[in-house]
């Protein structure tokens, strides 16, 4: 079950933010924020791709695009007349 929490809204200037407990506070400055249908998603923004790779390999339980456990049965190409 994923972690559950409550955050503390306030106005900062015209804004209004969002202070985080400390379990789910983020790295650095910015976030990137979304509409889904069940809210509102904060998402780290990750700049570094080897980074970025490695915190998909820790969510999935496969390597991001990992080779095929098995070769496909493709038929073999035809050859082609040429004018």
């Amino acid at each position: 079950m994923a972690k559950r929490g409550i955050a503390k809204l306030f106005r900062n200037g015209r804004s209004q933010a969002v202070r985080l407990p400390r379990e789910f506070r983020f790295k650095g400055r910015e976030v990137r924020i979304r509409v889904v249908p069940e809210g509102i998603l904060l998402e780290p923004i990750i700049s570094d791709t080897r980074e970025w790779f490695a915190e998909l390999d820790r969510l999935n339980t496969e390597p991001f695009m990992s080779p095929p456990k098995k070769a496909r049965n493709q038929p073999a190409t035809p050859r082609r007349k040429i004018f």
